[in-house]
Parts: structure tokens; C-alpha cells; sequence
């Protein structure tokens, strides 16, 4: 007997298992030979591997269809189940090819317009600026980009860094040593790692120095060549330390920088390197910034509500 664990990405759980689970329902009457179990956004299922591979692309079909066109009957979901598909699905969607295969064969891919086009100005740029709110997919996509081209040697290593500024706590009132109060700053970058790399793989490159996670400071004074480099949550990156960490870029390597400057950290926004870098580096060739929105936001759907309450509450009150 196979087991097979599928990732519902790019959809709200809420959205594909229906109310009362009436869409997921459809699925276990389809395939009554296969265990199934159903948790949050991952699926569970045991059975003979060639009735999981069927179950898998009805789910993959299905999950295009969401994503496509936001909502389902289920007249529309028997057609989808039953294979009579609608002539729109055939034509090509917006997500990008498979980035790569993660964990538990997980296919990693772009999924909105701005993750998809991030990924194509990678194929012509050097240094990509990625930015908008939070759950667009811009520091997974982008380390997905970096695993990429670790793995087809593009690279020989990558780094991933972040500056080390608390979102209303102070690191003096965190517990232990300096290295442990940084990791949960670093944390969601050691998550996407862990998505795409198996674990022992992942220990050895982090031991072997192939991939490496500091905070912004630990930059000054190097040269980063045959490299893909990160710079996550770069709003709360000085000015100076924004110019420090561009300057570092050698021969053969790829920079990219993420961070939403609706939510800078600093004192005062106008400190922050990312507003400057947009507002300078715009016209220069070789650079891409892409402006990601609400549309991107692939977490749960009320975070694309949120997003929009604070938009409209931050132009009311100006």
C-alpha cells in the first residue's frame, strides 16, 4: 500500500473542502478504495499508487479551477471529477511552470500574476525588488527561485538574510544568547528551506556553509559571488545598510529583495533603504521592481480583507 500527503496551495481550505465538507465528499464517493484524511490545507491518502496518482490530478484539477475562477457549483466539480472538463480550462492559466519538487514530491510553482512574473524577470535580471503586503508569496517564491538554481548549479550557494529590527519587542528581553535570539526572526526563512529541501540535505548544506541564514549586519565587509542572495523583510534595512548589503553583489550572483513598506519597523519610514531603492533604482537596467498587491495573497482569505481595511483606514486618515 502507497501513501501520499497533497498540499492544497494557492486556495483557502474552506474553499475547496465546501460547507459541511460537500465538496470533499465528492472525492471519497469517487474513490471509496482509498483512505483519506483531511487536515487543514494537507491531505493524507493510502491506497494502490496508481488510484492515488488519479486522486492527485483531480485534486490538481480541481485546485486550477479555484484558483482560476474563484468559485464552483458542483454541477461544475461532477464535470471536473468525471473528466468533462470546460473548454476554459483548457486554455493556459496564469501559474508558471513547476519551480521544483519539495518535500514529499510537492510541486513548487508560481501561482499569481506578480509571483509568475517575479520568476520571469529572474531569467533577465539580476536584482529583483518584490514588494506588497504580507501572504503575497514573495519571500517563498523567491527562495524556491534560489533551491532552483542551487540545484541545477546556476549557484554555488545561497544566503538569506534579514536585518534584525523588532516589530514592537526589544531582543534585550528575549532569553538566551545571541544567535537564539535572532532564530525567530529567521524562522519563517528556515520553514520555506524545510518545504523544499529534505531534512538531511538541509543540515549538510547549512553545515558545509552552501546555504546560509544571517542577519542583515553579518554582510558588511563581503563579497557575495556565484551566489543567490535573499534579503527578506528589507523595509526595516536602514538606507545605509540597504546601500551596504547592494554593494556586496560579486560576479555571477542574484539578488533579490522582498518587504512590504506599508510595514516599516523603524523609527521613521522615510529611514527605511526599500522606500529609497524604489523611489532611485527604478530606471537603472538590469534591475526589476515588481509590486505585488492584494491580488497575490494566498493565505486565508479574510488576510486579502485585512489588507484592504488598512489600506482604505490609512487613506481616510491622512
Amino acid at each position: 500500500m502507497a501513501e501520499k500527503l497533497i498540499y492544497l496551495e494557492g486556495v483557502d481550505p474552506v474553499d475547496f473542502y465546501g460547507v459541511n465538507n460537500v465538496r470533499f465528499n465528492k472525492f471519497i464517493e469517487l474513490f471509496p478504495d482509498l483512505k483519506i484524511v483531511s487536515r487543514g490545507n494537507e491531505i493524507r491518502i493510502q491506497g494502490k499508487k496508481e488510484r492515488l496518482v488519479d486522486f492527485e490530478e483531480r485534486v490538481d484539477l480541481f485546485l486550477r479551477y479555484l484558483r482560476k475562477f474563484q468559485s464552483v457549483t458542483l454541477p461544475d466539480l461532477d464535470d471536473l471529477l468525471k473528466g468533462s472538463v470546460d473548454h476554459k480550462m483548457e486554455a493556459p492559466g496564469l501559474e508558471g511552470e513547476v519551480l521544483l519538487h519539495g518535500e514529499s514530491g510537492r510541486k513548487i510553482r508560481a501561482i499569481t500574476v506578480n509571483q509568475k512574473r517575479l520568476v520571469d524577470d529572474g531569467l533577465l535580471n539580476d536584482l529583483l525588488i518584490a514588494v506588497g503586503p504580507a501572504g503575497t508569496g514573495k519571500t517563498y517564491t523567491a527562495i524556491a527561485m534560489a533551491v532552483k538554481a542551487l540545484k541545477e548549479r546556476e549557484v554555488k550557494r545561497i544566503i538569506l538574510t534579514r536585518p534584525a529590527v523588532e516589530a514592537g519587542e526589544k531582543l534585550g528581553f528575549l532569553p538566551g544568547d545571541f544567535k537564539e535570539k535572532l532564530d525567530p526572526y529567521l524562522q519563517p526563512l528556515y520553514d520555506a528551506l524545510r518545504d523544499m529541501i529534505q531534512p538531511r540535505k538541509l543540515i549538510q548544506f547549512m553545515e558545509d556553509g552552501t546555504i546560509q541564514i544571517a542577519p542583515l549586519a553579518y554582510m558588511r565587509g563581503r563579497t557575495l559571488d556565484e551566489a543567490f542572495v535573499i534579503l527578506d523583510e528589507a523595509q526595516n534595512a536602514t538606507a545605509s545598510q540597504f546601500k551596504m548589503f547592494l554593494t556586496r553583489m560579486g560576479p555571477n550572483a542574484r539578488f533579490i529583495v522582498t518587504g512590504d513598506d506599508t510595514q516599516v519597523d523603524l523609527p521613521r519610514r522615510e529611514d527605511s533603504g526599500l522606500v529609497q531603492a524604489i523611489r532611485i533604482l527604478g530606471g537603472i537596467k538590469g534591475i526589476s521592481i515588481i509590486r505585488f498587491d492584494d491580488r497575490d495573497i494566498i493565505r486565508h482569505r479574510l488576510v486579502k480583507s485585512i489588507v484592504k481595511a488598512y489600506d482604505s483606514a490609512k487613506g481616510t486618515s491622512a
